[in-house]
């Protein structure tokens, strides 16, 4: 590793894949109840991304993907009407060789061995890895935690019996002012590693608390890895935004991003579903590296 890279190397690996409905990867004009309850079609499978940083302070993770226990034991989801909607919302496919113990293996990897795991946000395609990471730093936003102890977490898509396990060690994170002029309009966020080189960024909207992460290297694209705050980094350019969440503040974060993307010539937006996106972080990984003293 370079003295002045503390990021030794950035991979994505997906456990499984989730079928969604069109108007939920957006835009639509339609009402969420409205299509979720009349649309009769299924995008493509997509896949279920968790992004692995190799860092100077250890291994870290953004988001931790899917649970296979969510398509093996019949009692994961709520029941009733709250389970109708999950089951309206998105349909799994993990394979026993599709978690994230199995993709970190691929990575030459162990659960044990991450130091740090950012939840972009508390859906259950972000927290499935939860249950195997009692050894790790466990960072969501304050907003999010707290909307997870607000009335009905369930029926916002915050199962509290997957999520606020024993033995997890949770930071929950302010954004604090950020004296970086190069990352406006983002005035406020959270340094990882008080570096530069990990930088949580508030985006809410799909969910109150959600959170991007900055990745920054010499030499190499930035990364800005968005959750669900997108499904398609097209739509995100286009100013598009997805049909789940609050539309004004999606609005902003989808503002913000893109005059990032401005700022940073050749940023490249990560989103935790966007077919695309494991063919763009390869790409951003192979230019050559010029570190810059």
């Amino acid at each position: 590793m370079h003295p002045h890279n503390p990021i030794a190397k950035v991979s994505v690996l997906s456990t499984g894949t989730v079928a969604i409905r069109p108007e939920h990867v957006g835009p639509t004009w339609k009402n969420t109840y409205v299509w979720l309850f009349t649309s009769r079609r299924w995008t493509d499978p997509r896949p279920i991304n968790v992004y692995v940083i190799e860092h100077r302070e250890g291994l870290v993770l953004f988001d931790t993907g899917q649970d296979r226990a969510s398509v093996t034991d019949p009692d994961y989801f709520p029941g009733g009407l709250t389970g109708k909607v999950y089951s309206r919302l998105a349909t799994f496919d993990i394979e026993p060789d599709q978690t994230l113990a199995a993709g970190l293996r691929r990575l030459g990897h162990g659960v044990g061995d991450v130091n740090t795991a950012v939840i972009s946000h508390l859906h259950q395609d972000h927290i499935g890895g939860l249950p195997g990471l009692g050894g790790a730093r466990i960072m969501v936003s304050r907003p999010e935690w707290d909307s997870l102890h607000a009335p009905l977490p369930e029926a916002r898509g915050l199962m509290r019996s997957h999520i606020d396990l024993p033995g997890l060690r949770w930071d929950r994170v302010t954004p604090e002012g950020l004296a970086d002029p190069s990352i406006a309009p983002f005035g406020k966020g959270h340094d990882l590693f008080g570096d530069g080189s990990l930088v949580l960024l508030p985006t809410p909207g799909h969910t109150p608390g959600s959170v991007s992460m900055l990745v920054r290297q010499p030499g190499r694209p930035p990364l800005l890895m968005v959750g669900d705050l997108t499904y398609d980094d097209r739509l995100l350019a286009e100013g598009k935004l997805p049909g789940v969440g609050d539309k004004r503040q999606m609005h902003t974060a989808v503002q913000q991003v893109n005059e990032l993307r401005r700022r940073l010539p050749g940023l490249v937006v990560l989103p935790a579903h966007d077919p695309g996106a494991a063919a763009r972080l390869a790409q951003a990984m192979s230019l050559p590296a010029t570190i810059a003293v």
